[in-house]
């Protein structure tokens, strides 16, 4: 037998009543529908109040939860009491908020169904499944290749929410682009602060520093409620567009860190940089230096430009009229340099034509001289080559 209560409890549609003829039946209608409209979205109001509040206190309850562990390992009495009076308080509100949904909810299963509650769309609703935490634990290397292959697939979309600024068009955005509210996402955003500090573009890093606190709230929000990342964004963006004061600093408070954070990981990384490059640089400086151990770049730079010259043609015979004129003292002095540097390579032979004396701008002459006979302006010895 089929079994048709379920029907019973069921308001019937304004244009069913009799009514009296001198009464003016389509506005009885209009008037009556209107005032069960007004009646179902009170309560729908009321029902989001009541959810927004009950969330609101959920938060603050872990939050006081992970704030008193903290505070059990500092031994500060005082404070680990005044923690616990809050934690208790929060319990007793909470369960308040409880109540309240369950007698919303009883409520609602009371309320006689209608001509505008029997029948809906039947795919106007997202539906996603409760948030199930991985359980195995991926390698280093595993994580990289998947923080890899999530910004190269969404790199575009993820800048185009790093650049949003109102806390509208934010939660629009990420209400239509749900696969963003992830780890991945926050991941870059980090990166990418930091790269813009590092470029001194300090104004786009602070914007993009709002948002990544902004997906890290989220995240925080999904973990303390253990639901999916995806199914907060509504109640984040409901909850920061009517946080309290309080709230608001907290908020603000973390991003202040977060943006001092990146300031110092920017500077780590120029600081980095610049010793690297001093230390490649000191390794070709110690790979050109000559048998004496001196620089041939340094020393050519410290010569005086008549003898600069006389190694940039590679004229012998200007050298031995440039040492004449100068006095000896000042002349062995340069020229014993130069064969220390590996600049002059006196009586050998050893060396072929641009070997190190090319690495001062190409300011070695090929042939090799005697020291003396330069010194003392005498005809040189060429060796043979």
């Amino acid at each position: 037998m089929v079994d048709y209560s379920k029907w019973d409890h069921i308001e019937i549609s304004d244009d069913e009543d009799e009514t009296h003829p001198n009464i003016d039946t389509p506005s009885l209608f209009r008037w009556r529908h209107q005032a069960r409209l007004d009646r179902m979205d009170e309560a729908k109001k009321e029902k989001e109040r009541v959810e927004n509040e009950s969330l609101q206190v959920k938060v603050k309850l872990e939050q006081t939860r992970k704030q008193l562990e903290e505070l059990k390992t500092s031994g500060n009495t005082d404070k680990i009491n005044k923690v616990e009076e809050e934690l208790h308080d929060l319990e007793e509100q909470t369960k308040k908020w409880r109540e309240k949904e369950e007698e919303l909810a009883k409520k609602e299963k009371l309320t006689p169904w209608n001509v505008d509650t029997l029948s809906h769309d039947g795919f106007s609703s997202t539906r996603i499944n409760k948030y199930k935490p991985k359980e195995e634990e991926m390698t280093e290397e595993e994580l990289d290749k998947k923080q890899a292959r999530f910004v190269q697939k969404h790199e575009k979309d993820i800048k185009t929410y790093g650049m949003y600024r109102r806390w509208d068009d934010t939660g629009d955005f990420l209400l239509e682009h749900t696969e963003l509210v992830c780890e991945e996402t926050a991941n870059y955003l980090v990166i990418w602060a930091i790269d813009l500090m590092v470029e001194k573009k300090e104004g786009l890093m602070e914007q993009v520093a709002h948002q990544t606190i902004v997906m890290q709230f989220m995240l925080e929000l999904a973990r303390s409620l253990k639901q999916d990342p995806r199914a907060c964004i509504r109640p984040f963006f409901q909850k920061i567009k009517s946080a309290d004061k309080k709230y608001m600093e907290s908020f603000h408070e973390e991003l202040e860190l977060f943006k001092e954070r990146i300031r110092k990981k920017a500077q780590e990384r120029i600081d980095r940089a610049m010793k690297e490059a001093e230390e490649e640089m000191e390794k070709e400086r110690q790979a050109r230096l000559g048998p004496g151990g001196l620089d041939p770049v340094e020393v050519f730079e410290s010569l005086p430009p008549e003898l600069q010259k006389c190694f940039e043609s590679k004229d012998i015979s200007m050298l031995q009229k440039v040492v004449g004129t100068m006095d000896p003292a000042d002349a062995e002095y340069h020229i014993k340099r130069c064969v220390d540097s590996g600049l002059w390579v006196p009586g050998g032979g050893e060396k072929d034509e641009g070997g190190a004396g090319d690495a001062a701008k190409g300011g070695v002459a090929s042939e090799n001289v005697e020291l003396d006979d330069v010194a003392k302006n005498e005809e040189p010895t060429y060796e043979s080559v």
